[in-house]
């Protein structure tokens, strides 16, 4: 056996041998076979047997193969190698492959081997009625005047079908239409052209379109269809004239009209199309000048609006000829009458003349005094003319009409104030009696001047002034002001002091008071061991005409200040020095009363609290000084090796915020037993008599302190007292202890809970009520429980 590749190499050898032989015997060979296929037949389909159309035995075909070796259109077919059997080996489209030609022929050429032998075969593709008629267009579009003849004829498009013969167009139908019927014509290429045929007259303004529908049918069975929608648009011919709404048309225009106001808009409608049914508006011929300048008319839409000054009284009623053409050539018109009638309208607003016989008007001026008088007006007439006038509220003024009609007269109506309303804006309205009503207003100020009607007022009753003693003869110490509501000099104060009265606690001429800024001065040094308090009265005047005046009392008190040195009472010796000696017996305990320092301070609180302390001792662990009440006692007994005298200095010291002191000697003997008694009888004598001087003292100087001291607290309830509820005050004599002896005094006033310490005062300095400097606070142990909080009286310093 050969091998595989040699045998193709052959085989392809021996095909291009056999169809050489094929192109040379061509032109000595006619067609032999005629075959007829139709189209669209499946593949597969058996045309024909060539070898047995040939009329070759079967017997002589065993070693013999059959080839298409040539043709245009051979791909559409295949031929078995070995019998000879043609069939369709692929889609057979007879549109596409003839391209529309009406017969279909194709030609093969079939080789036959061993023996060569070539032979024709012709095959005619029939058809089939595979397709429907169709126009080039969906859609035709004619148009058509509306005055045209009867009879025109107008061309349509052809249908086409792919199919031919008996397959292809046939016939056309037209929709029914009365005014359109369908002609056929042939034509020279064998084809059927239709024609549309007007048969009677069209009106555009009746129907403005027609829709027809062209059906083309072919001759297939079943027939297939195509179809042509026809659309005939008439063209308008200007046959019809413009027609308004009305021929005459009446309207009520109010006066005073504003500009572009609409009066009317005139529509005339043309059943014409394009410029045949297109309208404009024109004024006529012969109208009045007036009415170009009063009217305007838009030409395009008819609208009429209004141009100039609609006035009823100068013209009530107006005619207006409007005419309306259209484009047509030649154009059509019509005329239309608007005739515009003036509706009369309140249009004219009062008028106010205000005649003013003074603008200002004195507060004490008596009720029903004339300030202006004031006339009104309005143009209109009857009822429109016809105004009623009034003022803006809150005023204490009027107004009262006159004798004569549109007059008034200005005036007061109720008492003045100028204290309480210094100047009026009055507004006078006059309104018409018209509908709807026009109003207007005018303004006028009315000035009311000041009278001396009220007196220098203080800010209190009675004024506390709190003065520390030993002040700077000369400096300022307070000031008063009073207020006084008029104004100018009716307000322009001055202050005197008043003096003289004959008292003996008349202490204004220790004191002087600038006349215009109310500083007062003190012309001499104040000393609290002499006078605690007094009071003085100060006259505030004004500068009207005649002037009124009020006074205020001004209740001074004297702050004590440490100038007190402590005065020692015991131990003091014949000569006035502070040393003493004492004797004690040796066998004392330890405790045992040595002697008692005794010491007075002519100041008070803590100014006047003394404190006793050892300045110097010879043996700190023999004896003690109570601190409090200058008692010297033994620390322990006596010893044998103790000295027989000691020498004690005692320091007593006052707590003023600068304090004073004076020093005491003590000199302690300490003897035997017998010694002390011996000596015993002349100390008492001592004693006794130096107990008696220092009880006298004492009682001369608690019994002035406490006779000060209640003179104080009567004054302040009695100044208290004379004020209203919410300002009492209640007062309470209060010694705070801690160590140190604090003269206070605390007061209630209202809620609040003061508290007044005059030591702590710095010298020079003095209070005056109503300040928040300097407050001290605290805590009110009757109102802990509510969280109230008291704060003391603070005073400005001057």
């Amino acid at each position: 056996m050969e091998p595989r590749g040699q045998s193709l190499r052959w085989e392809y050898w021996w095909t291009a041998l056999s169809f050489s032989l094929v192109l040379f015997v061509d032109h000595h060979v006619s067609a032999q076979i005629r075959y007829s296929v139709p189209e669209e037949v499946k593949e597969g389909y058996v045309v024909g047997n060539i070898a047995k159309d040939l009329g070759l035995d079967a017997s002589t075909l065993v070693d013999r193969r059959f080839r298409i070796v040539s043709g245009s259109n051979d791909a559409f077919f295949q031929v078995t190698q070995h019998n000879g059997m043609l069939y369709v080996d692929k889609h057979i489209d007879r549109e596409n492959v003839c391209e529309g030609n009406s017969a279909c022929l194709i030609n093969l050429k079939t080789v036959i081997e061993n023996p060569l032998e070539v032979h024709y075969v012709e095959i005619e593709i029939t058809d089939v009625n595979d397709h429907s008629p169709s126009f080039h267009d969906k859609d035709f579009n004619l148009e058509v005047w509306e005055n045209a003849v009867t009879g025109t004829r107008f061309e349509l498009q052809t249908a086409r079908d792919l199919d031919a013969g008996v397959n292809s167009v046939r016939l056309y139908k037209l929709s029914k239409n009365a005014h359109f019927d369908l002609e056929i014509k042939d034509s020279v290429y064998g084809d059927k052209n239709p024609f549309l045929v007007l048969q009677k007259q069209l009106d555009r303004e009746t129907t403005k379109m027609h829709r027809l529908l062209l059906t083309a049918i072919d001759g297939g069975n079943p027939p297939k269809s195509g179809v042509l929608n026809i659309t005939v648009r008439v063209l308008d011919v200007n046959d019809n004239r413009p027609i308004c709404n009305s021929d005459t048309l009446t309207i009520t225009l109010r006066e005073n009209s504003i500009m572009d106001t609409v009066v009317k808009i005139i529509n005339a409608s043309d059943a014409d199309s394009g410029l045949n049914g297109e309208v404009e508006y024109t004024y006529g011929r012969n109208m009045k000048p007036k009415i170009h300048e009063i009217f305007q008319l838009d030409r395009t839409t008819g609208e009429i609006l209004v141009k100039g000054l609609i006035d009823f009284e100068e013209n009530d009623i107006y005619s207006l000829m409007i005419r309306a053409s259209d484009k047509g050539i030649p154009p059509l018109n019509t005329d239309c009458q608007l005739i515009v009638k003036v509706e009369d309208v309140n249009d004219n607003k009062p008028e106010i003349q205000v005649t003013s016989l003074s603008n200002v008007v004195s507060e004490d001026a008596k009720i029903g005094t004339v300030i202006s008088l004031i006339s009104v007006s309005d143009k209109d007439s009857g009822i429109n003319g016809k105004v009623v006038c009034s003022l803006s509220d809150n005023v204490p003024f009027e107004l009262k009409q006159s004798v004569q009609d549109n007059m008034f007269s200005l005036v007061t109506k109720t008492r003045l104030d100028r204290e309480r309303v210094s100047e009026y804006d009055i507004k006078i309205i006059a309104t018409d009696l018209g509908n709807p009503p026009l109003s207007v207003f005018k303004s006028m100020r009315v000035q009311v001047s000041d009278v001396n009607d009220n007196m220098p007022d203080f800010f209190a009753n009675s004024l506390e002034l709190y003065l520390p003693e030993n002040n700077a003869p000369g400096a300022s110490i307070f000031f008063v002001n009073a207020f006084d509501k008029d104004i100018n000099e009716n307000a322009a104060i001055t202050y005197h002091m008043i003096r003289g009265g004959g008292t003996q606690n008349d202490m204004a001429s220790a004191l002087n008071i600038n006349s215009e800024t109310g500083v007062i001065y003190a012309l001499k040094s104040f000393d609290f061991e002499t006078l605690k308090k007094f009071q003085f009265y100060v006259l505030a005047t004004d500068s009207g005409s005649p002037s009124l005046s009020s006074n205020v009392t001004v209740n001074v008190f004297i702050l004590d200040q440490n100038d007190n040195v402590p005065v020692i009472l015991h131990p003091i010796m014949a000569n006035g020095s502070a040393e003493g000696v004492e004797e004690i017996p040796r066998n004392v305990n330890a405790g045992h009363l040595v002697t008692k320092v005794r010491a007075y301070d002519a100041d008070i609180g803590y100014n006047g609290w003394l404190l006793f302390s050892l300045q110097e001792v010879s043996d700190h662990s023999l004896f003690s000084l109570d601190r409090y009440t200058g008692q010297i006692r033994t620390l322990r007994s006596f010893t044998e090796t103790d000295e027989t005298q000691h020498k004690l200095v005692i320091l007593v010291k006052d707590n003023g915020n600068i304090s004073m002191s004076a020093t005491a000697t003590v000199i302690v003997k300490v003897v035997e037993p017998k010694e002390a008694f011996a000596a015993s009888d002349v100390t008492n004598a001592v004693k006794d008599e130096e107990e008696n001087n220092v009880t006298f003292y004492l009682i001369i100087t608690l019994g002035s302190v406490s006779v000060l001291f209640i003179i104080s607290i009567i004054v302040l309830v009695v100044m208290q007292c004379s004020k209203s509820t919410d300002y009492s005050s209640k007062y309470l004599q209060d010694t705070n202890y801690d160590g140190t002896l604090c003269h206070s005094i605390q007061y209630r006033s209202g809620d609040k809970r003061y508290m007044l310490v005059g030591p702590r005062m710095s010298i020079g300095s003095t209070l005056a009520p109503g300040s928040n400097r300097n407050t001290l606070v605290i805590p009110d142990r009757r109102r802990r429980d509510s969280g109230e909080t008291t704060r003391c009286q603070s005073y400005s310093m001057l």
